[in-house]
């Protein structure tokens, strides 16, 4: 009986209507791919072309026995067991055991692929491999949870407000796992197994990469899915921002302060609603009546204007109905054709047609990018649905279900594609989602509409980690937080003070936030648009906050050499600027758990004070010699240290050696 195939330099299996096929997909990786009736299809929702790799082989070695190599990485095959079903074992190059599936030759009859169909359409897929003692899983995107090892953690497969589910992930044993499969669904990292779960697809695909370091999972993971391109220069410096600066004089007044008094600054953002209507794409000339003449000023001052841009079309927008009669729009599978309720009545275009990208794009051209702004902030890019009833919508290319999470990958590729095609190098737009690939489309992902509290603050040192460790390198967030902030609130004061601080060691530093209290916004004829919240210059927090923020901003811009080095890395390795200890120092068990610190690139360990009060912060130094950079104190490690941090001061060490 011939269970085994080999198709070139692919292992194919056949049994009992099954289909399973694992190829080498590019160094040291191999993709898995299996359907249940029919044929496999090569859906590239994330994945590239193969980067070509000759180090492989392929070989049935009996009836029952098969395997497939690709560099370090192997997968053994056993047809085993009275209903002959395939099971799949990973190994590296020393012949250790890194992933395994689940055994259902036995009295329980469990499948490690198990397909359970919807009558009449596609399945539900379950996808079993078993628990490993003393793993850890980092990476998986941005949760909004307090951790930083997912072992024994559930996890929601969608995007929301804030949550960016990317399902690439790099264990301590020395593996990397992408689940290129953007269905809804959940992933669950037991103690005694790893379940992937979609709620309805066609097929299971997944890819699995092996590294004697992480930098090396990191590097595959690029070269399968995308490198991203190289960081503009303004990208290295500050970034100002805040809800919302309304009128174009009070824009460039900012921005002219900020010259005034020395600081630097290289991009300032025009946030939303500074259109008529959600899906006009364009400025209010009521409240920006020359928005060249603004471009060209911020230009003399070397300063780049960013715009945000909804995928929100309102029903009342000027192009609301050439939308709908071409079919541009999300459609509501029934019901209202509404999306969201927000100000207006709304529905999202559809970022997975090409149609709807080339229709959105001229636009944005016409009325954006043709003024000279060249960096666009992509909000709203889970999409947020009002209730997140992700079965109630269908796009292009599938239902909301299927293939729901792509989404905000689109969303990028629209801005990445327009750009490039204009002739721009290295497109870099700020979006509040992503997916695997988003980063080859140049996207720089912030971390959502956050409460200005200290409890959020920490979650956020654990989401940038492990986007940087889900393949995502560029990460940001509002420094202070988005909701809840009072400007003259000593307790935020002081969270905004340590958020900035941080903010410095992050890829990119960038103040925003919905203020409070709000700043009422009238129109000519009374009628009030939407509000403005409070100032959220440096400036804005008072005389104690002041000399900290501008000794931030300058150390900031003296690190932009250090910074442009770790965006070249970034683009050439697939390296997160933000690195994990474990990321950075595997070999130390210390390491592997530390969630409240971390490297910034390899030369600076960064310990924010994240705690109401503290002036003192506790630190693990790994071996090696150290510096503080504001004591110039040395260290030498492994150490477990208590460091001074005054309110002026962020612990960092520089590793000497």
């Amino acid at each position: 009986m011939n269970y085994f195939e080999i198709r070139d330099t692919a292992l194919m299996f056949r049994h009992h209507g099954e289909t399973l096929c694992i190829e080498p997909w590019g160094p040291d990786s191999l993709r898995v791919r299996a359907v249940p009736m029919g044929e496999l299809a090569d859906n590239r929702f994330a994945l590239l072309d193969p980067v070509e790799t000759k180090d492989t082989e392929a070989a049935v070695t009996d009836e029952t026995h098969a395997f497939v190599r690709c560099g370090k990485l192997t997968a053994r095959v056993t047809a085993a067991g009275w209903k002959m079903r395939a099971h799949i074992a990973f190994y590296n190059q020393k012949g250790d055991l890194l992933l395994e599936e689940t055994d259902g030759e036995n009295a329980l009859i469990l499948n490690a692929r198990k397909f359970e169909p919807h009558l009449g359409g596609d399945y539900a897929l379950t996808a079993t491999f078993r628990g490993q003692e003393g793993e850890h899983i980092y990476g998986m995107g941005q949760y909004q949870e307090e951790y930083l090892d997912w072992k024994g953690c559930t996890l929601e497969l969608a995007h929301r407000n804030s949550q960016a589910s990317v399902p690439m992930l790099i264990s301590s044993r020395g593996y990397g796992f992408l689940w290129h499969n953007p269905a809804i669904g959940s992933v669950s990292f037991g103690r005694n197994r790893t379940t992937w779960h979609a709620d309805t697809t066609r097929q299971l695909d997944y890819w699995i990469t092996c590294g004697d370091r992480p930098e090396d999972i990191s590097r595959n993971y690029a070269a399968a899915t995308g490198f991203p391109p190289m960081m503009p220069e303004y990208g290295l410096g500050f970034w100002q921002c805040k809800l919302r600066y309304w009128n174009q004089e009070q824009l460039l007044s900012v921005a002219r302060e900020y010259k005034k008094r020395g600081l630097p600054i290289d991009v300032i953002v025009c946030d939303f609603f500074h259109w008529p209507r959600m899906g006009d794409y364009r400025f209010d000339p009521e409240f920006f009546p020359d928005p060249a003449a603004m471009v060209r000023e911020l230009q003399e001052m070397g300063i780049q204007l960013m715009v945000s841009v909804w995928p929100q079309v309102s029903l009342q927008s000027e192009n609301y109905e050439e939308m709908y009669q071409q079919g541009l729009l999300v459609r509501a599978e029934y019901g209202e054709q509404i999306g969201m309720r927000f100000v207006e009545d709304s529905m999202f275009f559809d970022a997975t047609n090409p149609r709807a990208r080339q229709y959105v794009w001229k636009k944005i051209r016409k009325n954006y990018y043709d003024l000279g702004i060249r960096v666009f902030w992509l909000d709203e890019a889970e999409p947020e649905y009002g209730t997140y009833d992700f079965k109630a919508y269908r796009y292009h290319i599938g239902s909301n279900l299927q293939v729901g999470n792509v989404w905000p990958q689109y969303y990028a590729r629209l801005f990445y594609e327009g750009m490039r095609g204009e002739g721009q190098e290295n497109p870099v737009n700020l979006l509040r989602c992503a997916w695997a690939g988003s980063q080859r489309y140049g996207a720089l992902v912030w971390s959502g509409d956050i409460m200005s509290d200290w409890s959020y603050f920490r979650r956020q040192i654990c989401a940038g980690l492990n986007m940087g460790m889900a393949g995502i390198p560029w990460w940001t967030t509002d420094i202070g937080g988005f909701h809840g902030g009072w400007t003259e609130d000593p307790a935020f004061r002081e969270l905004l003070i340590r958020w900035f601080q941080w903010g410095c060691y992050c890829p990119v530093m960038r103040l925003h936030g919905d203020r409070r209290p709000a700043e009422k916004v009238l129109r000519r004829d009374g009628t009030e648009a939407l509000s403005s919240g409070a100032d959220n210059e440096v400036w804005s927090f008072g005389e104690e906050a002041y000399p900290i923020l501008v000794k931030y901003l300058q150390r900031r811009e003296s690190l932009r050499p250090y910074v442009r080095h770790l965006m070249q890395t970034a683009h050439e390795a697939g390296t997160p600027l933000m690195r994990a200890m474990w990321y950075a120092f595997p070999e130390d068990p210390g390491c592997q758990e530390l969630k409240d610190q971390y490297m910034f690139g390899e030369a600076y360990l960064v310990a924010p004070v994240m705690e109401s009060g503290a002036r003192e912060r506790t630190v693990y130094v790994p071996k090696g010699h150290w510096r503080n950079v504001d004591t110039g104190e040395t260290l030498e490690g492994p150490a477990t240290v208590t460091l001074p941090a005054p309110l002026d001061t962020i612990p960092v060490l520089e590793k000497l050696s």
